[in-house]
């Protein structure tokens, strides 16, 4: 699989599929394992490109990033060694932001899909939703804490499954922290009406973390923004929700 050389980073990422771009960028310290239900859904009509950022899974580099710009220029670093002038860029959480500041910051961005962010950081405190990937008691938790107690009850071989993914594939404390440092210090809120490529903002509506009022605002704010709220899912929405979620987003997509 492929991997681009950038600043002291090597970052990694994998293409399947043929047509136009869909790019996957994820959460703080999520694997990639977070794409497994869309990438399959649109590997096919379109091109999955699915990157780890720097300092999870197969990326390195995670001790050295510099807020969201960093990784927002990983991502422009690898759509070009990818050969993609521009893509359907689809974030959650961090990945939402990165996102938003790639919209801003480069030309290589032709929509966006933005499920559980928020133009700002302020306030918001991430750290629920990760654990220290040697501590499987923790990991069960901090899942949990990203799906609603239904989904938890009532699939808890799928729980199992996204434990041991992310023992496997989830970032070490100190990226993670790095992460929660980048969500913290970010905020585009006052820029939002530069970005004018249309965008599907996806949110839980049982989201404890990234509340479901800061989905709605940031749709409200972008020229071209829509809502869509999951009512019965978490942070996870993605996840939890991956049918409703895949419906929305390759109908988007579709329409763009």
């Amino acid at each position: 699989m492929p991997t681009v050389a950038h600043g002291d980073a090597e970052l990694y990422y994998e293409i399947e599929g043929t047509g136009e771009t869909v790019a996957f960028v994820g959460d703080a310290g999520y694997g990639a394992w977070q794409w497994g239900w869309q990438h399959a859904a649109v590997a096919g009509p379109y091109e999955s490109l699915v990157t780890d950022l720097r300092g999870v899974g197969r990326s390195d580099g995670g001790s050295d990033i510099d807020g969201v710009d960093t990784l927002a220029s990983d991502l422009a670093a690898v759509l070009a060694d990818a050969g993609v002038d521009a893509a359907h860029v689809v974030g959650a959480g961090l990945g939402g932001m990165v996102a938003l500041q790639a919209a801003l910051s480069t030309s290589r961005v032709e929509s966006l899909v933005l499920i559980g962010t928020a133009a700002s950081g302020d306030g918001l405190d991430v750290h629920p939703l990760w654990a220290d990937p040697d501590d499987a008691d923790a990991l069960g938790r901090s899942v949990a804490a990203g799906v609603t107690d239904a989904f938890v009850d009532a699939h808890p071989d799928a729980v199992e499954r996204i434990v041991a993914w992310r023992a496997a594939e989830d970032a070490t404390g100190s990226t993670f922290e790095a992460h929660a440092a980048a969500v913290a210090g970010f905020d585009v809120s006052d820029r939002l009406y530069e970005i004018t490529q249309p965008a599907l903002i996806v949110h839980g509506g049982n989201d404890a973390v990234w509340p479901a009022s800061r989905g709605a605002a940031l749709a409200e704010a972008l020229p071209r923004g829509e809502f869509h709220e999951v009512a019965d899912a978490g942070h996870l929405v993605h996840v939890e929700a991956s049918r409703r979620v895949n419906d929305d987003l390759l109908g988007f997509l579709a329409g763009v």
